[in-house]
Parts: C-alpha cells; sequence; structure tokens
C-alpha cells in the first residue's frame, strides 16, 4: 500500500472532528500522516486534532483549506476528507486505495451515502450518486468530502481554484481531466462514505436542492461561480432563534 495523506478542513467542528478521527485510528490501513487545516476555529477544534496527533495548519475557506493541507504533505497520494464524514468501515483505507491503484487513477472520488433515514435524503442522494456515474469524466464530479487525488496532479494542477466560492470541488476535478489528462473515475459502489445532512436540517431540504440545481446549472453554461451569489458559508452553525 503507497502511503498515504489525510487532509481534513474544519472550522469550528469539535462535534463531528472526533467522531471521523476516531474512525481513522480503527482502520486497518493507517495514513503516513493526518493533516487539520483549521480556519480559525473559535471552539476546542484544534485541541482536539491536537490530542489525536493531528497536524494542524492555518486553513480558511475549502479551497485554501485544502490547498494549505496539501503544501505541507509528504506523500505522493492524497487524501481530502470533510469533517462531518464517518469511515464506519474499518477497512475503507485498504479498500478504496486498493480500488484507487488497481484503475490506475490519477483522481477520484465515491458515492455518497446519507447518515439519515429521511426518504428524501436517501432518494437524493441515490439520484446524485447515478446523476454524476452518468456523466463520468466528460463532466466529471468531486464531491469535496471525500477526493482522492496524487500529489504530484495536485501541484501540477496549482491546486484547487481558491477564488471560487461554490463548486470548487467539482471545478477541481473538470480542470483535472480537460486541462492536464488526469484519469479520473468513481471507485466501486460498495466504497461509500456517509456524510452529514446537517444543512438540510438546517436550511430546509428543497432550499438546499434548488441552490445545488442552480449551481450545477451555472457550471455546466456559465462556468465557474467567483461571486457570492449562493451565499455558501463555511462552517457550521445552528440557527438562532428569535426569543
Amino acid at each position: 500500500m503507497h502511503p498515504f495523506s489525510v487532509i481534513i478542513i474544519t472550522k469550528n467542528e469539535e462535534g463531528n472532528l472526533p467522531v471521523l478521527l476516531a474512525s481513522i485510528k480503527k482502520q486497518t490501513v493507517q495514513p503516513a500522516e493526518v493533516i487539520v487545516s483549521d480556519a480559525q476555529s473559535t471552539d476546542k477544534t484544534r485541541k482536539i486534532a491536537k490530542d489525536f496527533g493531528a497536524r494542524i495548519v492555518d486553513g480558511g475557506l475549502p479551497s485554501k483549506g485544502r490547498n494549505a493541507g496539501a503544501v505541507v504533505a509528504k506523500t505522493e497520494y492524497l487524501l481530502f476528507l470533510d469533517a462531518d464524514v464517518e469511515l464506519k468501515d474499518s477497512e475503507f483505507f485498504q479498500k478504496a486505495w486498493e480500488n484507487f491503484h488497481g484503475q490506475e487513477f490519477d483522481l477520484a472520488t465515491v458515492d455518497v451515502d446519507p447518515k439519515s433515514e429521511h426518504w428524501w435524503d436517501k432518494f437524493s442522494h441515490k439520484f446524485y450518486n447515478r446523476y454524476v456515474r452518468l456523466w463520468g469524466a466528460q463532466h466529471p464530479h468531486t464531491p469535496g468530502f471525500c477526493i482522492f487525488s496524487k500529489s504530484a496532479l495536485h501541484k501540477k494542477m496549482g491546486g484547487f481554484d481558491e477564488q471560487i466560492v461554490f463548486c470548487e470541488d467539482h471545478e477541481y476535478a473538470h480542470r483535472a481531466v480537460k486541462k492536464h489528462g488526469a484519469k479520473f473515475g468513481f471507485l466501486k459502489k460498495e466504497i461509500a462514505v456517509p456524510v452529514s445532512v446537517r444543512r438540510m436540517e438546517r436550511d430546509g431540504r428543497a432550499t438546499i436542492a434548488v441552490k445545488y440545481f442552480l449551481g450545477e446549472m451555472h457550471f455546466l453554461f456559465l462556468g465557474p461561480i467567483r461571486n457570492e451569489k449562493f451565499k455558501y458559508t463555511f462552517g457550521y452553525e445552528q440557527h438562532k432563534h428569535k426569543k
């Protein structure tokens, strides 16, 4: 197994980060290093990362955070994760990297598996998985919660475009394939990652669905999103209810 680095972007993730880090500790194959790229958290995020033995660097918005982590990574392979995922399968790393290398990918991602029993969450995520697999490398998608990449490719591309404020992860994949000839694909369907639906629960499922649909249309027909029209915020806070 080739050594790899795990890069996790965070901002006030004291509730979710320990769950992810604990699930990493249980993996049958361990990363060479875990890097937490933190966007000036004001809670216990950095202490938690330190207690788990992760390396901490200063991050920012998702693109900046991932790039900051990649700059200090010491291995030839990178795995970008969001802080609110959980690797429930203790063999996830082993299966994922064996599949990545077996298919000789330069860049890859996995299916999304919502941590929810809500019918809409199950339907929408299943629809998304089928939609992006149908597009494949013609219009590649790499949702930021889980991106496998070769370090050499990342450096050649100049990393994530830090001027893009929404769907920067998909632009990363598109640029890798279209401009740099990267071999992109999806790992086997059984290699999926459970993801949080907290934004859907906070902002409303219809609101999130519309936002991502419009974001996809914008990227398809108008190109990358470099302004705040979609009002994407990094980090997570509950809405404060007025008394």
